[in-house]
Formats: structure tokens, sequence, C-alpha cells
């Protein structure tokens, strides 16, 4: 199981509460990024292209309360920059969890295993650890050598004291599939409690431009690595929605749902969404009734989304997909994060 029950019925409920208050958009995942800071210099990753001064910047435990409170989400996914690099990580952690928000605190884990400390395992925390394959391909695309070696240890520590940890791997152009598929076989030893996959999103501040897929090579790409789960000759636990895989092999086709997954940072509230730097607002009300939300996603016509297939936008349409009747069967026992 990819996620443990109560957080899928908790998930469940809130969806189901907000059919039936009529709401037509609202949040599910709320992308909190108290820095932009990093200790890696990843080349399919913009972040840390922020000038100096955005970069010196962390927002205050307080600030992270106030969007959490003000967005409603009951996810929470604090990514980056590294977020273990925050003086008051910890503060900002613990205030979620008595706020009772599922945590994905998202890390490279070069400094997970010696912070540790810091935390009390929880079933609302789970440390997402970045592995984009085996020991040479996931280096190579963190650009530093050894880097897998070390949040293997740190999850094997983290796992050893109780805490929840996941895997997200990032998928790009010229990753072997039979490599990959071997990579989740080896996670599969780590007694972890889940893996979430998706392909990359070219941000616009990336170096490296080469080597983010197009809509039909991600499809294409997918099907290859998926091909045993869909044969049923592995059994894989995914922290996707099984509908999200089907849409990554083309055997589904959905728009996004940009506002699904709201970004906020030390910037403010990110428009349109997490991936694309169109503006800020000041407010996540702004950021829902100001924002024109015709203009984004595959059927908009909009360039910049015509080959997205990220998680941030999708997993959300997926989760409401999920809901119809016809759909109930196969994600019953997780609304959000069941591969099975």
């Amino acid at each position: 199981m990819a996620i443990h029950l109560q957080q899928a019925l908790d998930i469940g409920k809130y969806l189901v509460t907000q059919r039936l208050l009529g709401r037509k958009r609202f949040p599910l995942i709320l992308m909190l990024e108290p820095l932009f800071r990093c200790n890696l210099a990843c080349s399919g990753c913009g972040k840390i292209q922020h000038p100096t001064d955005i970069l010196k910047k962390n927002l205050t435990p307080e600030q992270c309360f106030t969007a959490v409170e003000e967005c409603g989400a009951p996810i929470v996914s604090i990514p980056g920059g590294e977020p273990l690099l925050h003086p008051q990580i910890d503060e900002i952690v613990r205030g979620l969890v008595e706020r009772k928000k599922y945590i994905y605190l998202c890390t490279n884990a070069l400094l997970l295993e010696k912070s540790l400390d810091k935390f009390q395992p929880s079933p609302y925390l789970t440390f997402s650890v970045h592995l984009d394959g085996m020991r040479e391909w996931h280096d190579k695309c963190v650009d530093r050598q050894g880097v897998f070696d070390i949040a293997v240890k740190a999850i094997r520590a983290a796992k050893a004291k109780g805490f929840r940890v996941t895997t997200n791997t990032t998928i790009f152009e010229g990753v072997d599939p039979k490599q990959m598929q071997e990579f989740f076989d080896f996670l599969a030893t780590l007694n972890i409690d889940g893996m979430m996959i998706s392909p990359g999103y070219s941000y616009e501040k990336a170096p490296d431009q080469d080597h983010f897929l197009k809509l039909e090579q991600t499809r294409a790409l997918f099907r290859e690595i998926l091909a045993p789960v869909k044969a049923g000759t592995k059994n894989w636990d995914f922290n996707n929605s099984p509908l999200f895989l089907d849409l990554l092999t083309g055997e589904k086709d959905y728009d996004c749902t940009p506002w699904g997954s709201p970004s906020y940072s030390v910037l403010g509230w990110q428009k349109p969404c997490y991936l694309l730097g169109e503006g800020y607002y000041a407010t996540f009300k702004e950021l829902l009734e100001k924002t024109d939300w015709s203009q984004y996603g595959h059927a908009s016509g909009n360039p910049k989304c015509a080959d997205c297939m990220m998680h941030c936008g999708f997993e959300p349409t997926a989760a409401m997909e999920s809901m119809e009747p016809k759909n109930l069967v196969r994600s019953i026992g997780g609304i959000f994060g069941m591969s099975k």
C-alpha cells in the first residue's frame, strides 16, 4: 500500500466534501517552498538560478502556517531548494503535523541522516527522497558523485528510526528503461513506503534544456518502463494514482488541473502553477480568482503546456477521476496513491 489507510480516507473525505459543496476549483496539494537555496546544482532544475538576494531568503514558520491555512489543502509537499537547509524546518514540520496535514518533505538526502533527530515519526510526515535511478545515472543527474550512496544510507537510517520514506524519480530523455526497471526492483528492497515517478518539465531556468521529454516520447518511454506492471509480472509500490500511470502510458488522456497544486514561496503565490513562473499574487484567493485558467493545460493550446505531464498538474485530475463510479473499484483503498 503506497499510502496508509487513514490518509486515503481523509483525502477521499476532502474530495467528496468539495464536490458536495459544488466547488469547481480547489487545491489538493500545497507546494510549500520555504527557500530556493540548495546544496546541489542539478542540471534539470532551475531553482538555484534565482538572484543571490532571493536565495538568501527563508519563509518564516508563521508565513508557512498562514499559507497552509489560507489554502486549506490536506497535503503539503515541501520542496525547494533543499528544505533541510532551512534553520527552522523542524518547527515548520511540527506545526504542520499539529494541524494534521499530510507532509511530504522532499530532500536530496545529503543532510537527512544527520537531521533525523530534529523530527518525530508520524503518520503525517513522509520524507520524499530524490533518486532518479541507480548510482551512475543518479549521480550524473545531480552532477555530483557519491550522492546516490549517501541517499540510500539515509533512507535505511530513516526507516530504522520508524519514519515513513518514499522516493521521487524524475524521468528524462536518454534513460534506459531496463535500468529503470532494475532500479525499481532495488527500491523494493529498501522497505520504503512507495515510489513516485514523473516525467521532467522543462523549467525555463534549467541549465540543461536538451533532455526533457516531448509528449509522445513520454508515452512511449513510460509504456516500455511500466510494461511489467501492465503485464502483471511486477507490482512496484508506486505512490502515484493508477489513473496517472495510465496517462503516462497513453491509455488515458486528461487535461491538467493547475489549481490543484498551488505553489507558495518566498516570492508569494506563483501563477499559474508550480512549473510556470508568470508572476506572483499576494494571496491564494487572488491566485484562484484572478488567473485565467482557460489559458493553461493541453486543451488551451498554450505551447508551454503542450508537453507537460508532471504529477503536480495531473495527479489532482486523476484524484477527481478516481471518484467516478467506473473508477472506484480500481482506486479503492487509496484515492491519491495506490498503484494496485
